[in-house]
């Protein structure tokens, strides 16, 4: 029965990870140059970063929505391959989403004990739309 169990719940574990393109993972490594990060033409530097801090172990509360982001960029950090970003913005839940705007962050949601995702789809569009508001001249 053990291993009827387990054999189902391995999947589970792995979907949250399966639904982000590679390219929107960052860790330790690259952390801080993705969110301070400029392009040479400019299309993307009037945009927030979204940075979601997940776990393995709480995927089923991820931000799924992310692909409906407007005006942001988007990336997802696993707390295991992001230590120094973890304890550098004081994560201790997951998930905990952070809006940077220019590498500096701007708003934080954290989750609560309940681990559940602490913001909807639309008021974290709407975080982002103020932000960027506020950066225009």
């Amino acid at each position: 029965m053990k291993k009827f169990i387990f054999i189902f719940f391995i999947p589970y574990i792995m979907l949250g990870q399966v639904d982000v393109p590679a390219e929107h993972w960052i860790n330790d490594s690259n952390f801080e140059k993705k969110i301070n990060e400029k392009h040479a033409f400019g299309e993307d530097n009037h945009k927030s970063i979204v940075v979601e801090f997940w776990a393995s172990f709480n995927s089923s509360n991820c931000l799924e929505e992310w692909d409906k982001i407007k005006d942001a960029i988007y990336y997802r950090v696993d707390v295991a391959t992001a230590a120094a970003a973890k304890k550098k913005y004081k994560v201790r839940m997951v998930p905990t989403i952070i809006i940077f705007k220019d590498g500096i962050r701007e708003k934080t949601f954290k989750a609560g004990l309940d681990l559940l995702l602490p913001v909807s789809i639309d008021e974290l569009q709407g975080s982002i739309n103020e932000i960027n508001k506020a950066g225009q001249f």
